[in-house]
Parts: C-alpha cells; structure tokens; sequence
C-alpha cells in the first residue's frame, strides 16, 4: 500500500511538473527551453509506474498545458474552441501518450535505444495524418517554440519541420532512459544531436545570393476586405498607394496583407489603375490580396501589378475553407527575383511551397491575415517553409505580422502591426536562398518512416508482453 501511494506522489507530481512546462513551453509565446523539459517528467516516472497510470499522466499533463491557447480560441475564428481547439488540445494529449506508452513499453523489455528512438514516432505519425486530414493543416507543434533558433531549424531542409518535433522529444527521452540505467543511450543520443546541431551550424554558412530590398505594408486599422466600391475603401487605396510612392529608394518587392481590399467587381478599376500606376512609377512589383465577392462565392486571390505594367496577375488561394482552390502556382513577370506568390493558410501545408522552390523560386510573397493573438504562430509556420525549402519569404500580415525571413529561415526583419500611425512598414534587404532542398525534392518521407517505425513500436511490447507471460505460465506447469 505504501508503495502505491509513493508511486501516485511521484505520478500526479510527474504530471504537475510537464503540465506546466507544456503550459509555458508552447502556444503563443512560447520559452523555447521548456519545450525540450516538457515531456521529461512524466517520461522519467513511466518506466516505474504501471501503465494506465503513465498513460493517464501523459494524456492529463499535455491536455492541461494546451490550455494556453484556450482563452485565445474561445473567441478566434481561426481556431474557434468548439470543436477545432478541443480537438487540437486532445490530439496533442493523445499523441504525448502514444509517446509515453511505447517509450515505457520498450525500456521495460530491455530496448532503451530503441525506446529514445522510436518514443517520438507516434507524435509525428499523428501530427502527418492530421496535416493531410485537416482542411486548414497544421501549426503550432512542438517545432514552433524552436522557430527563433535558425541551428535547430536546418534539419527541417531534410525532415521537414516535423523532424524538430522528433528532436524535441527524442532529447528527453534519452535523458529518461538514462536515468532508467542506460547511460551508454545518452551517450548515443548525445552524439546524434551534436551531428544534427553541427549540420545545422555547417548549412548556416552558406553564401546568399544577391540581395533585393523587399518592403512590407499594412494598414494597422484596416478590416478585413475593405471594399472599394466605397469611399471608404477608395480612401484606403489612396493611403496605400501614398505609403509605396513613399519607400526608399531601391525597393524592388512590396507585398500588402491578405484581402487588403475587397469588391463586387471582379476587376474594380479603383483599386486596379491607382496600384498599376503606382507600381510602374516607382518601378516596384506590387502585391496586395483582394476578396472578390459575388452573391454566390467568394474568391480570396493575391493580384500582382507588375512594374513593367500591364495587366494585375491573379493567384488563387490553394487552402481555404471559404474560398474556391486554386490549383496553380504563378510566377508574375517581376523584374527582380524570380517571385512565386502564396496566401497565408498556404503555409500550413507542404504545396506549394516545395512546388515554387523546386520550379526555381527566388522569393515567396505571402499575404496573410490572422488576429493579433496568433499572428507570430502562425508566421513562424512561414518561417518553416522557408527553411524546408530554402526559399525566402515576405509575409505580410493584416492585423498581426510583418516578417522577412531568409532560405535558411533567419528573421531578416519582424514587426508587430499595431500602433497609432496609419501603417506598419518593413524595408528590408532580402538575399536569396540555397533553393531547393531535399526537403523539397523527396517530401515528407520522415513522417512516414515515423508512422512505420510508431506502428512497429506500438505493436513490440504487445508481442514482447505476451511471448513472457507464455513462459511464465509454462514455468507454473
């Protein structure tokens, strides 16, 4: 009896403990330390506890700590509490228990390098089938809490950033499995991070190609799909078309957020002549979103007004939930860098992104809107693709982010949209990136590998179990 209750004491403080950490070690502004402690308590206690209890702890400690962005989806419409956040919270709960149980399963058959090796399997498994299930992919893994710490990022140019998840949990499991025993795993798994971290160093030295000055804009109290059928709207058109013919010299890019205007019309001229003219003016490439709304759908495209004039080149929106697909990448006829253009929740998924990198991007623009709540999140998400595909990209948020990251997902310039004056602008010097990667050019093959590996985990101890209760019961008799 004693010892039960020991080992309840050491389970509820072993799920006090990750909760916590999982609490302030991810979401919306996460310590990106704490996100390789999170899992580390209820990991250590696992191999000493039965399994329902490490299984419980698990489950408990994650869902607890994804309260953090609770009281931000209770009101989100990008991510409304009821379902998308519950569901977001127990998928997170469920994949931290698949790691405990098979990470216990495996140190208690005697497998403790291949319990650090396989533990992390499960989460990326769960984390892939939900990035091809859910119609808005995926943000905010235990990845993005690294998102500001370029030497951890570069493995996603092999793995994907789903490879930064593995990473994060293989750490302190083999730290567990150590303190099981098995001090000759850390060595190993010491080694292996060392190799991964001095890649990372190694793939940071790469020369940038030539740089061009990229600048972003957003109104910071403009709505969403401001109409210019209005005078509202014909107002905000002029305010931006005053803030470009106001940059520096030298600017070459600028991208505006998405849905920065709006219209009945599917090519409303008070938007379409004051952009052009200013555009082959100044002698920039402009980018802006634009909702055209009919009765019946509403189209969510990015319209770029070339500087060698001509008529606005449309992209339509790959992944929305509102919005028709589009289903081809554009390269508009720029006259700096070759430039590829995306919309916001685009990043949340592999294309196309790795589309654009492997057809010679030299630059993503990317308008986008989130709340001001998630608006770093989910540019981080932006972030990754940079790095997975050695491409940079200018993101330029309505109401949340401004920022410029390089192809090795370095932050060149990154600036809240908020304040008193009228705008929020980013000029920046963007050097372009190693290009495609073989991230890019063979996909997401380590999540796949993680499904196999978690299937083949799961299934071990079951077989391992059984085959000695079979002795046991032989011995008996």
């Amino acid at each position: 009896m004693d010892s039960k209750r020991n080992d309840l004491r050491w389970v509820l403080l072993a799920l006090v403990a990750s909760a916590a950490l999982f609490y302030f070690g991810t979401g919306l502004a996460p310590i990106p330390l704490l996100t390789w402690l999170a899992p580390l308590p209820v990991l250590l206690v696992a191999p000493r506890v039965s399994g329902g209890a490490a299984a419980a702890a698990a489950f408990t400690a994650c869902l607890l700590g994804s309260t953090n962005l609770w009281g931000w989806s209770a009101h989100s419409g990008d991510l409304p509490l009821w379902p998308w956040g519950l569901a977001a919270s127990f998928t997170f709960a469920l994949a931290f228990l698949l790691v405990v149980v098979v990470f216990r399963g495996l140190v208690r058959r005697g497998r403790p390098l291949l319990a650090v090796l396989a533990a992390p399997a499960p989460w990326v498994a769960l984390m892939q089938l939900v990035a091809l299930v859910s119609p808005v992919g995926i943000v905010g893994t235990l990845a993005t809490a690294q998102a500001d710490l370029p030497v951890v990022l570069q493995i996603a140019s092999v793995t994907g950033s789903l490879g930064i998840d593995y990473l994060v949990l293989a750490v302190p499991a083999a730290i567990a499995a150590a303190v099981s025993g098995h001090v000759r795993v850390l060595a190993v798994a010491a080694v292996a991070v060392v190799l991964v971290l001095g890649g990372g160093a190694l793939r940071l030295t790469g020369e940038p190609g030539p740089a061009q000055r990229v600048a972003l804009i957003a109104h910071n109290h403009a709505s969403w799909a401001t109409s210019v059928d209005t005078p509202e709207g014909r107002d905000l058109v002029t305010a931006y078309v005053e803030e470009i013919a106001s940059l520096p010299p030298g600017v070459r890019t600028v991208v505006l957020p998405e849905a920065a205007f709006g219209s009945a019309e599917a090519r409303p001229a008070a938007l379409v002549e004051p952009l052009r003219r200013v555009a082959q003016q100044q002698g920039v490439d402009v980018v802006t979103g634009f909702a055209h709304r009919t009765p019946e759908v509403k189209y969510n495209y990015a319209l770029t007004f070339p500087a060698s004039g001509g008529e606005p080149v449309e992209y339509l929106k790959q992944h929305d939930v509102v919005s028709p697909l589009g289903d081809e990448e554009v390269f508009p006829p720029v006259t700096g860098a070759r430039l590829g253009i995306a919309i916001c929740a685009d990043v949340n998924f592999r294309s196309p992104t790795d589309q654009y990198a492997t057809a010679g991007a030299e630059l993503l623009a990317v308008p986008a809107s989130d709340e001001r709540d998630n608006g770093w999140q989910h540019s981080r998400t932006a972030l990754f693709r940079a790095v997975e595909n050695g491409v940079p990209i200018a993101w330029s948020g309505r109401a949340s982010t401004q920022l410029l990251t390089d192809g090795w997902g370095r932050v060149i310039a990154d600036a809240p949209v908020e304040g008193p004056t009228p705008f929020t602008t980013v000029v920046a010097e963007t050097p372009t990136g190693p290009g495609a990667t073989p991230y890019s050019h063979f996909g997401d093959w380590f999540p796949w590998t993680c499904v196999a590996l978690a299937v083949i985990a799961i299934a071990l101890p079951k077989r391992g179990e059984s085959r000695h209760r079979t002795a046991r019961v032989a011995d008996a008799e």
